[in-house]
C-alpha cells in the first residue's frame, strides 16, 4: 500500500535573474515554476541520498548536456555538419557520469566491478576514436582533430607486450 504524498507550500524570494532563468529553464515533465522546483528538488534529494539508479543518473547526465546536444542538432540542421567524434565523446561522458553517480561501492568486489565497467567503456571510446584516426579524415567538425592527438596513444599501444590469450 503506497502512502499518499502531501504537498506543502513553499515561499521564497529569489533574485530576478535567477527567477528569469528558472522561468526559461526546460525541465522534462514540468511546465510551471512550481513543477520545475518539485522536479529539481526531487533530483537534488535523490543525488544527496545517493539513490540515483543508473537509468535515473543517465537521464540526469543527459539533462546536464542538453544545451550542448540541442546546439549541435541546430548546427546539423543548418548545414548538415555532424560529428561522430563529438557524439561518441558525449555518449561516453554521459554513461561514465551516470555510472559514477549511481554507484557507491560497499566493498572491494563492488569497486572492482565499477572499475571494470568504467575501464571497458573508456576503451570503447578509445576504439571509436582510433577508428576515426584510420580514415583520411575523421567524421568530425574538424576532420584532423583525432589525428592531431592520436600519435602518443598509438606509440604507447605499440609498446604494449602481447600476452597469450589477449
Amino acid at each position: 500500500m503506497s502512502q499518499a504524498t502531501t504537498m506543502e507550500p513553499l515561499s521564497a524570494r529569489i533574485p530576478g535573474d535567477l527567477y528569469l532563468w528558472l522561468a526559461q529553464l526546460r525541465v522534462e515533465g514540468a511546465t510551471t515554476n512550481s513543477d520545475k522546483l518539485r522536479v529539481l528538488l526531487g533530483q537534488l534529494k535523490r543525488q544527496h541520498d545517493g539513490a540515483l539508479d543508473y537509468a535515473a543518473a543517465h537521464a540526469w547526465a543527459r539533462d546536464l548536456t542538453g544545451q550542448l546536444r540541442e546546439s549541435l542538432v541546430v548546427l546539423e540542421g543548418q548545414g548538415g555538419a555532424h560529428s561522430e567524434v563529438l557524439g561518441a565523446i558525449l555518449d561516453h561522458t554521459t554513461a561514465a557520469l551516470a555510472l559514477i553517480v549511481s554507484h557507491a561501492p560497499k566493498d572491494a568486489s563492488q569497486a572492482a566491478k565499477l572499475e571494470d565497467v568504467l575501464v571497458r567503456r573508456s576503451f570503447a571510446l578509445c576504439e571509436a576514436l582510433l577508428r576515426q584516426a584510420i580514415t583520411a579524415s575523421a567524421a568530425a567538425h574538424d576532420p584532423e582533430v583525432v589525428r592531431r592527438h592520436v600519435a602518443r596513444t598509438v606509440e604507447l599501444a605499440a609498446s604494449l607486450p602481447l600476452t597469450k590469450g589477449a
